[in-house]
């Protein structure tokens, strides 16, 4: 079942999203080469809790569910550094100039969350990973352009996909964008490349995370023995963008913004 959200909970949700952006503003403002990702992770929680806010990943054991099992999520952010995908868990690694470095950050608020990530270039990188890190942006983008009233999410989806496929990189598809309100995962599923399907019908309220995740291999991944971290199998960079939009009669609007 795919709810539709109220102008008031989508407020609850927008006031999530800036947070969220503000902490993405708030990395890149640190992200510089000796900087570790648990402090990385600890600004970020910070930020969070001094507004309010509950983070979205901390004590994640997944499928909606937290708790203070050896296994659940260690971390506010996920800080996935050039081949790892997503999920990375923040630790004493120290980012060296070169990499590319993915944050994914969730923050709750009043019940309701939002989600959002960027990539960032630490230093300089080859065209061809700057290009990847570009191409993945913009296929975000595309994907919330289309993200209108009328439309389906199959359109999201292969908005994503006619970005991605022309510069010949490889998309994920182990791992998609979501639906998402009082829980961070909720139907319906975003996939960032045709299915077939056309996907639910967009209609004002629904409240959606799309991000895209490109490499510039394969897309085949696989999950590292932490249980979380995901990275390409053959070693490829790659690149992770979301935002959280809300789909209103006057389109999509970014909830994960300053």
């Amino acid at each position: 079942m795919v709810s539709r959200k109220s102008r008031r909970e989508i407020e609850s949700m927008r006031r999530a999203g800036r947070l969220v952006a503000e902490v993405l503003a708030l990395v890149e403002a640190e992200l510089k080469p000796g900087v570790t990702t648990r402090e990385l992770d600890r600004l970020a929680e910070r930020h969070l809790r001094a507004a309010g806010a509950t983070p979205s990943f901390l004590g994640y054991l997944g499928n909606g569910r937290y708790g203070k099992d050896p296994h659940a999520f260690r971390g506010t952010i996920c800080a996935s550094i050039d081949d790892e995908v997503v999920h990375g868990i923040p630790g004493d690694r120290a980012i060296r100039g070169g990499q590319i470095v993915s944050i994914d950050v969730g923050a709750i608020v009043d019940g309701w969350h939002g989600d959002g990530a960027r990539t960032f270039i630490v230093g300089s990188v080859p065209s061809a990973t700057a290009d990847l890190v570009e191409a993945t942006r913009a296929a975000l983008m595309a994907g919330i352009a289309a993200a209108v009233p009328g439309n389906r999410v199959g359109d999201i989806s292969g908005a994503i996909e006619d970005v991605a496929v022309p510069g010949g990189y490889g998309i994920v598809r182990q791992f998609v964008g979501h639906g998402i309100g009082t829980q961070m995962h909720e139907e319906p599923q975003v996939t960032n490349y045709r299915t077939g399907a056309r996907g639910i019908l967009l209609q004002p309220g629904i409240c959606l995370a799309i991000e895209p995740m490109l490499t510039l291999g394969n897309e085949e991944v696989e999950v590292k023995a932490d249980g979380w971290t995901v990275v390409t199998t053959d070693g490829s960079m790659a690149a992770h963008f979301e935002h959280t939009i809300a789909v209103t009669d006057n389109g999509p609007e970014i909830l994960t913004m300053v």
